[in-house]
């Protein structure tokens, strides 16, 4: 995303640890987990900003290393939400777990002057690793239920072993994908676990960083398609074909660095905010994962089999990320940008 020609210069001592450590994980999880779970210094946050040098570090990991990549983001997201509610940050590896799909759900319930929650969460990559998370739950008592108002509120979890008055259990359950493989997803159990509250109910989905996350991970999806684009850049162009390939796919990836660009400047200038946010988060998740789709096509139709076949870097870099943009909802966030653009009949281009 990045113009500078001396951005490496720039970098703290811990970014470049990171970035080091995604050049090192080769499709592993481990060195990203062990620089995470000692670092001290701080790292840049969206909307405190630097959004931009975050989007950009999310994005120079993701271009060397997907797997790293989907290890650091909730990791920042997690220090980010817990931030922005002034709960103090744990030390660790830390996950958000915010799933609700499948109609499994955790519940939280006050008692006394703590919360227990109760339940299974899905989807919690990482879960068996992570020392804390940020996990939603629902809040509401049985009068609460029968008139529908039960809400959805976060909570930061210690799922270190040993350091639980209740019980997380790990389920065993494991995605069977060939992309992403090394980041495994399980069913958390709670019983009678410890609590803190991380803002009041309904905060979690209402505040400024919701919307501001979402484009996080799409930092990470054009870090992805950057990392494609280097096997275009490896081999020198035999015709017109192979070098108007290289020339869209990098007008491609030029366009989405823009927006991103553009859109951290806003952000940090404090007019990205609200029904805003939401509209950009769509657009740029949006856009940038069409852009990754195209580039797979593109550089798979220039390159042919050869690298899917032989170079095992890349053809575990395609598989990657055609997971990891799956995380867009396709025509069903098209439709919520269409509702949201309804809603503010007074706006226009």
């Amino acid at each position: 995303m990045s113009e500078r020609t001396d951005h490496d210069a720039q970098r703290t001592d811990a970014e470049c640890d990171l970035v080091a450590a995604a050049a090192a994980s080769h499709g592993r999880v481990e060195p990203m987990t062990e620089v995470l779970r000692h670092a001290g210094e701080r790292l840049p946050l969206v909307g405190q900003g630097q959004t931009r040098r975050h989007w950009e570090l999310l994005a120079t990991v993701a271009s060397q290393d997907l797997v790293a990549a989907r290890v650091l983001e909730p990791h920042l997201d997690a220090t980010t939400i817990l931030e922005q509610a002034g709960v103090s940050v744990p030390q660790g590896l830390l996950g958000v777990y915010a799933s609700e799909s499948g109609g499994q759900t955790v519940r939280a319930v006050q008692s006394g002057s703590a919360w227990k929650l109760n339940g299974t969460k899905p989807w919690c990559s990482l879960g068996s690793v992570c020392s804390a998370a940020v996990v939603t739950a629902i809040v509401g008592d049985e009068d609460a239920a029968a008139s529908g108002a039960l809400r959805r509120r976060a909570f930061l979890v210690d799922l270190e072993a040993g350091r639980q008055s209740g019980a997380v259990r790990d389920s065993g359950e494991r995605w069977p994908a060939l992309g992403l493989s090394a980041v495994t997803s399980t069913a958390l159990e709670f019983h009678e676990v410890n609590a803190v509250p991380v803002g009041d109910p309904g905060w979690y989905l209402t505040r400024p960083g919701f919307a501001w996350g979402g484009i996080s991970v799409a930092a990470c999806w054009l870090g992805g398609a950057i990392r494609l684009m280097r096997t275009l850049q490896a081999r020198q162009p035999r015709d017109d074909f192979a070098a108007a390939a290289r020339g869209r796919v990098d007008r491609m990836l030029a366009a989405a660095a823009a927006l991103m660009i553009e859109a951290a400047r806003h952000l940090d200038e404090g007019t990205l905010d609200g029904d805003a946010a939401e509209m950009a988060a769509e657009r740029l998740r949006g856009t940038i994962a069409e852009t990754c789709t195209e580039v797979i096509r593109v550089v798979g139709e220039a390159t042919g089999p050869g690298p899917l076949a032989g170079d095992a870097a890349h053809a575990r870099a395609v598989a990657d990320l055609q997971l990891y943009v799956r995380q867009h909802h396709a025509g069903r966030d098209d439709a919520r940008l269409g509702h949201l653009l309804a809603e503010r009949p007074g706006w226009s281009w």
